[in-house]
C-alpha cells in the first residue's frame, strides 16, 4: 500500500511506515499528516501487524512542518487546524495503539519530527542522526507533545535548555541523556532495526500492549492508582494463551511460540 507521502509495507508481522517526502526532508503537509493517521489506524486493527516501524525516506527522518504550507495563503490551514487535526491526533495514535512502535530515526529529526520520534515506544538512531527542538528559532514553542515527553525523558532543566536554545543534539548525546534507547551503526542500521522489529513481533503482543498502557497511565497516576492498575493488567495478562505458552516453554526448557492471544 502506498500514496504520495507515506509508504506502507507489511512483512513478517511488522508494518514498516515510511515518511516519503524526501525532497523536503519529509516535512509534514496536510496530506501527509492525514495519511499517516489513516495508516496508523489500519495498523492498529490489522491482526497481521504485531509491531510497527516508523522511519523516513532519504536523508532525513522528518524536518517538522512544511513551512511552505503555512506561508502560502492558499495552502495555509492555520495553526489551530495543524495542531488539532494533524499533530495532536498523530501523537495520540502513537501512544494509544496497543502495539510496540519503533521510531527508526534515519536522519535529522527536527521540530514536530523530533517530538513524533520521542513519542514512539522504542527510539533508535544511527550515529549520523541529530535531534533539534527548532521551534524557538522561528518564534514558536515545542508542540507534538514535546513539552510533555522531553522533560520526562531527560529532566526539566535539560529539556528547558534544549527547547529555549534550539541546540542540535547528536544521536550519541541523545542516548547518553536518555532521550533515545540506542544508537545503531550506520552501515547496518536497517538490518538492526529489522532484527528489533521481528523480536517484538514474535513476543507476547497482548502483554506488550498492557505494558504500554501501564506506562501511559503512570504519567498521571498516584502510586496507589498505579499499583491498582498493575494488578488489573497483570490479572488480565495471566489469562492469555501467551502466558500459558511462556510458562510451559520455561518449564520444558524450550523457546516459546507466542501467538498474540
Amino acid at each position: 500500500m502506498s500514496n504520495n507521502s507515506i509508504l506502507l509495507k507489511i512483512e513478517n508481522k511488522v508494518a514498516y511506515i515510511t515518511l516519503n517526502r524526501p525532497e523536503v526532508f519529509n516535512s509534514f503537509n496536510r496530506e501527509m499528516a492525514l495519511s499517516l493517521q489513516s495508516i496508523l489506524d489500519d495498523c492498529e486493527t490489522n491482526i497481521d501487524v504485531r509491531a510497527i516501524v516508523l522511519t523516513g525516506n532519504g536523508k532525513a527522518f522528518c524536518a517538522g512542518q512544511d513551512l511552505k504550507e503555512v506561508t502560502s495563503p492558499e495552502l495555509n490551514p492555520g495553526f489551530k487546524k495543524i495542531l488539532e487535526e494533524h499533530y495532536n491526533p498523530i501523537i495520540t495514535r502513537i501512544r494509544n495503539i496497543k502495539k510496540p512502535i519503533i521510531g527508526a530515526i534515519n536522519g535529522v529529526a527536527a521540530g514536530a519530527g523530533a517530538n513524533i520520534a520521542l513519542a514512539c515506544d522504542i527510539v533508535v538512531a544511527h550515529e549520523k542522526v541529530s535531534f533539534i527542538q527548532a521551534f524557538s528559532l522561528i518564534g514558536l514553542i515545542p508542540d507534538s507533545a514535546g513539552t510533555f515527553f522531553l522533560p520526562r525523558l531527560i529532566g526539566f532543566q535539560k529539556a528547558s535548555a534544549l527547547a529555549m536554545l534550539g541546540d542540535k543534539v547528536s544521536a550519541d548525546e541523545a542516548e547518553k541523556m536518555g532521550m533515545i534507547y540506542k544508537v545503531l551503526p550506520l552501515e547496518n542500521f536497517e538490518e538492526e532495526v529489522n532484527k528489533l522489529a521481528l523480536k517484538l513481533a514474535n513476543m507476547p503482543s497482548l502483554a506488550l500492549g498492557k505494558i504500554k498502557e501501564a506506562f501511559n497511565q503512570s504519567l498521571n497516576n498516584s502510586l496507589e492508582q498505579q499499583l491498582a492498575l498493575e494488578s488489573k493488567l497483570q490479572i488480565e495478562a495471566a489469562q492469555t494463551e501467551d502466558y500459558e505458552e511462556g510458562v510451559a516453554a520455561f518449564v520444558d526448557k524450550r523457546k516459546p511460540t507466542f501467538k498474540g492471544k
